[in-house]
């Protein structure tokens, strides 16, 4: 039986939950694409984020996180965490 979605004739917010994930692998420099909305935390240890104006914080972080941060890329340099991105 095929799928329903009482939702489908809704428009979509930013309120709305994210339909689209992908796997993130680490890069120095490398912008994101598609641009997450927010990232989920697979395993703990250090995010190293880089936001639209260049720059980079390392933030430590633990499994099951949600970080509500829109990075612009996710730096090699700094990261030992494993995540993904939602949109």
């Amino acid at each position: 039986m095929p799928q329903s979605d009482p939702f489908d004739g809704w428009m979509r917010g930013l309120e709305s939950p994210a339909t689209h994930h992908f796997s993130i692998a680490p890069q120095d420099g490398a912008d994101l694409s598609p641009r997450p909305r927010v990232l989920r935390v697979l395993t703990a240890g250090d995010l190293a984020l880089r936001d639209e104006g260049g720059t980079v914080i390392v933030y430590p972080v633990l499994a099951g996180e949600t970080i509500g941060f829109s990075a612009v890329g996710v730096e090699a340099t700094g990261t030992t965490a494993t995540v993904v991105g939602w949109y």
